[in-house]
C-alpha cells in the first residue's frame, strides 16, 4: 500500500514537498487556513482543504491520525507550528516532521514529541556557503551539528592513488561510502580501488575532519 502524506501549510517549503509528493505519484493531504493557496494546490494534491490546525476537531474530522507522515510546514506563526504539531502526536501520528524557525523553536518542538525537526533555510544557507567557499565541494548535507556527508572532487594529487595508498580513514577519520566517475557509481568502493582527478567522492565525517582533509589533500 501506499503511504499516505499530509502536509500543513503551503508556503514555499511546504508547497515543494507537496508537489514532490504529487510527482512522486504519492497521496497527499494539502492544508492550508488560506483558501487562496488551498485552490493554488487543488490540482497538485489528491486533496486540498482550508483549515484551521490548532482547532483539534478539524484534525479530527480530516481522520489525520490515518496519515503514514505528517508535515508540519507552518511558516511565520510559531505559536500554531507548536500547537498543532502537540495536537496531532496527541491524536497519534506516527511520524510528525516540523519546520522550525529558530533553536529555541525546535528545543519545544522535540519536548512535545515531534518526530523531525528541519531548518530548510539554515541548512540550504549552509549548504551554499560551503559550495562558495570551496571549488571541490558540489554538495554538502549536514547530518547532525558535528558530521556531514559531502561530495568532494577528486584533485590531481589525488590522481593515481587507491585509497589504500590515501589511507584516508586513519590519517582524517573520513570514510569514502561511494565514487562517482561520469554515469558510473562505485558504492563501497574497496582499499584498492583506484582515484581519477575529476571523480566524485562522496565521504562522510566529523566537519573538522573533512576542514582537515580537504586543506591537505583536495585543494
Amino acid at each position: 500500500m501506499k503511504k499516505e502524506f499530509a502536509v500543513i501549510g503551503l508556503g514555499r517549503f511546504g508547497g515543494s514537498i507537496v508537489k514532490t509528493l504529487a510527482e512522486e505519484g504519492l497521496g497527499v493531504l494539502a492544508i492550508d487556513a488560506d483558501e487562496d493557496r488551498v485552490n493554488e494546490f487543488a490540482r497538485i494534491a489528491s486533496h486540498a482543504v482550508v483549515g484551521d490546525t490548532t482547532d483539534e476537531n478539524v484534525l479530527r474530522n480530516l481522520g489525520i491520525r490515518n496519515f503514514d507522515h505528517v508535515i508540519v510546514a507552518i511558516g511565520e506563526n510559531i505559536q500554531a507550528s507548536i500547537l498543532t504539531t502537540l495536537m496531532l502526536k496527541e491524536l497519534g501520528v506516527g511520524n510528525v516532521t516540523v519546520k522550525a524557525q529558530n533553536d529555541y523553536h525546535e528545543k519545544v518542538l522535540r519536548k512535545i514529541g515531534a518526530d523531525y525537526v528541519v531548518h530548510p533555510e539554515r541548512d540550504m544557507g549552509r549548504r551554499i556557503a560551503h559550495n562558495i567557499v570551496s571549488n571541490n565541494i558540489l554538495d554538502y548535507l549536514e547530518l547532525s551539528d558535528e558530521h556531514s556527508i559531502v561530495e568532494i572532487v577528486a584533485s590531481q594529487k589525488m590522481n593515481g592513488n587507491s585509497i589504500f595508498d590515501l589511507d584516508i580513514r586513519a590519517h582524517y577519520g573520513l570514510n569514502i561510502v561511494a565514487i562517482k566517475r561520469g554515469n558510473e557509481i562505485n558504492v563501497s568502493p574497496q582499499a584498492n580501488d583506484m582515484i581519477h582527478k575529476g571523480d566524485i567522492l562522496i565521504v562522510i565525517g566529523a566537519d573538522s575532519d573533512i576542514n582537515r582533509f580537504e586543506k591537505k589533500i583536495v585543494e
